[in-house]
């Protein structure tokens, strides 16, 4: 079992020595080297926390190198565990899925499926609009946005954002120190680690720490022959200082964030291309849905450019030429590059310090944060598990729980649930259709699509499905996708079955509202189930 919210951990506990207060001052405690393996030493000595001895009590020094999801969620946990916590950060906690990527995005895109929605379904609700709606071979724009307002509410709620994390973290006895740190040298013959933290001013300062935490996330990835100015050449951090509609967007990569943004960006009214480098967009997600995504940017009048790998992209007066491998230009009045990211690990001293990178620059953890140092941990985009704001929580919550001696499970994929917000969204959980193609489990699957849901037909909604897989024998569910307006909604009870190895049975045999979209779930459930009492296989 997990401890309560302020519980105070022994010091052997956490596998490194404590500090010792006497009279208030700080002074180091007697020293001792354990391996960092998290649980109990066994002899090793000091007393838990909460017992005075005297005036002496032991505190364990955690510092955190960086704000985001993995830092903060991280912060959280120790100083509720009773841990003395530093948040050594640069930018503002919450990092760039708060300050630059995450939030940011939603917000946007909040703007752009109301817009969708409404010019998609208007006409067959039977809504009139009384004003000067272009002719009817016109493409029909019966709302407009202004872009230069939507920005200043997409940095506003950000900031917001930021300032909530902060108020939380240093609430909960947190110290954040704004800067950027970096490890120095080696682990001590005591077990501790020192983080030097250089200020904006240049000035530093050094922490001695009994576990650190490595957070620093990542940054858009350039191309050498397309870097952005900030003005017609974009990364995704820059297009919130936009005033005006770019009028022709390329978006460059077909990846989760360029699908995103290129639908986002239709939606408000620009005309788009979307280069891909692979045969089809979101070539990482399932292909049903990649299949119908593609279809609605197509049918709504989007330019999807397959099999065509940019190779440069340039300003040209207002204008933005980009150039692809096969010789072929193409001009729009904005370029957004989508190619990936870059992990926020050079200029620390990692490897100095004996943390092991891979070849992209990620650090290499474990299922339980760590890295190939005693008493340095990892979290979030600077790994490369996994890059989703939830999964680096985790990872930092798990680091937390490990180093101090809590309960805890590690990390484990196969229950992470995400979600691409695309209009329509695609929402997914656990075993994958690639996996049963490539026989890495054995599954059976059913695909209904939305078009039979009477919900859908009353919202006038065309295009999506569910579809569960379900092992053969046991009925047990281990996958799913949805693909559906607000699917990252639909998904979580497929995911509550993932993670609790639910049969299609009881999904089946819970109760749904109808009419409701979460009623194709239990009908997807069902038709698993009684095909394998009819005896198919």
């Amino acid at each position: 079992m997990r401890s309560a919210a302020g519980h105070q951990p022994r010091v052997e506990v956490a596998g490194v020595r404590g500090v010792e207060r006497h009279g208030g001052e700080r002074t180091a405690a007697a020293p001792w080297t354990t391996p960092v393996t998290g649980g109990p030493r066994p002899g090793a000595p000091g007393r838990s926390h909460g017992q005075a001895c005297g005036t002496m009590e032991y505190v364990t020094r955690i510092v955190i190198i960086g704000g985001g999801p993995g830092g903060y969620e991280a912060a959280l946990v120790a100083a509720q565990l009773g841990a003395e916590v530093t948040v050594v950060d640069c930018d503002g906690l919450g990092g760039a899925s708060v300050l630059t990527d995450c939030v940011p995005s939603k917000t946007l895109i909040a703007t752009a499926e109301v817009m969708t929605t409404f010019d998609s379904s208007y006409e067959e609700l039977g809504i009139i609009v009384a004003d000067d709606t272009p002719h009817v071979e016109q493409a029909a724009r019966v709302v407009g946005v202004d872009l230069g307002k939507v920005n200043r509410r997409v940095k506003r709620l950000a900031l917001a954002q930021s300032h909530d994390i902060t108020a939380s973290v240093t609430r909960a006895g947190a110290r954040v120190l704004r800067g950027r740190g970096r490890l120095e040298g080696m682990q001590a013959l005591d077990g501790s680690r020192k983080v030097v933290v250089q200020a904006a001013d240049g000035t530093e300062e050094t922490l001695t720490a009994d576990a650190v935490l490595i957070a620093t996330g990542g940054h858009p990835r350039e191309l050498a022959d397309a870097r952005p100015d900030g003005e017609r050449i974009l990364n995704w951090t820059q297009v919130y200082d936009l005033d005006e509609l770019p009028e022709e967007l390329i978006v460059v990569g077909s990846g989760v964030t360029g699908a995103e943004f290129a639908g986002a960006y239709q939606a408000l009214g620009s005309k788009v291309t979307l280069v891909s480098s692979r045969d089809r967009v979101l070539p990482g997600e399932d292909p049903d849905a990649a299949v119908v995504l593609e279809d609605v940017f197509r049918r709504r009048g989007m330019n999807v450019m397959a099999r065509s790998r940019a190779q440069s992209a340039k300003r040209v007066g207002d204008r933005v030429e980009v150039t692809l491998a096969d010789g072929r230009v193409i001009t729009g009045s904005h370029c957004l590059m989508a190619v990936g990211a870059v992990p926020n690990s050079a200029g620390m001293g990692l490897e100095e310090a004996g943390v092991r990178l891979r070849e992209s620059g990620h650090i290499w953890t474990d299922r339980v944060s760590r890295t190939s140092a005693p008493g340095v941990y990892a979290a979030g985009d600077v790994t490369g598990v996994f890059a989703l704001a939830s999964v680096a929580a985790m990872q930092g919550r798990i680091a937390m729980y490990h180093f101090l001696g809590d309960a805890v499970a590690p990390l484990n994929l196969k229950t992470v649930s995400s979600n691409v917000f695309t209009d329509p969204e695609i929402a997914t959980v656990g075993y994958t259709q690639a996996d049963v193609d490539a026989g890495k489990i054995d599954a059976r699957v059913v695909k209904l699509p939305l078009l039979r849901n009477p919900r859908a037909k009353m919202q006038g909604i065309r295009d999506g499905f569910v579809k569960i897989f379900c092992r053969p024998g046991t009925e047990i569910v281990v996958g799913g996708v949805v693909v559906a307006p607000r699917a990252s909604e639909l998904i979580h009870p497929i995911s509550l079955a993932v993670d609790n190895n639910l049969t299609v049975e009881q999904i089946a045999n819970a109760f749904t509202v109808y009419p409701s979209l979460s009623g194709s779930i239990a009908e997807v459930a069902r038709q698993l189930h009684t095909r394998k009492m009819g005896g198919e296989a």
